[in-house]
């Protein structure tokens, strides 16, 4: 089975810090494959509410997840903080990816990269929106 590839962005508008809690762990003792995008989503949610954004108003419509990409690389372990690097990029009429980079803080390895797909979605009219011009201006910088 061929491997799936995860080409990163040449540069990411975000980052943060995440302490990997007993839940992220799974029976093998190191985090979870599942918790990875959990990751994923901690940081895409403070990413935007930095920017005034949450999942339900990016300035006009909301978001809902299309697909997504996990390619895993080392190990994590309870206790351990990782760093999420976010970026958002590849916008459509429609919607946009995030891709993340997620490394140890202390040891600087890379645990895992992830992509998802994201549309945008007028929860009122029940639809698929186009991207609203405020969240296109304020990432595509």
């Amino acid at each position: 089975m061929a491997r799936v590839k995860l080409a990163l962005p040449e540069k990411f508008c975000f980052e943060t810090e995440i302490a990997l809690r007993i839940s992220d762990i799974n029976y093998g003792g190191h985090l979870g494959n599942d918790s990875v995008l959990s990751l994923a989503h901690e940081a895409r949610l403070r990413c935007m509410k930095g920017v005034g954004f949450s999942e339900l108003d990016c300035g006009g419509a909301g978001t809902i997840m299309t697909d997504s990409v996990i390619v895993y690389k080392n190990q994590g372990y309870y206790g351990d903080v990782v760093i999420v690097k976010v970026a958002v990029h590849e916008f459509s009429n429609l919607g946009c990816d995030f891709t993340y980079l997620i490394t140890n803080k202390k040891t600087g390895k890379e645990l895992a990269r992830v992509k998802t797909g994201i549309v945008f979605y007028d929860y009122v009219e029940g639809k698929v929106c186009a991207v609203p011009e405020k969240f296109r201006e304020v990432f595509s910088s």
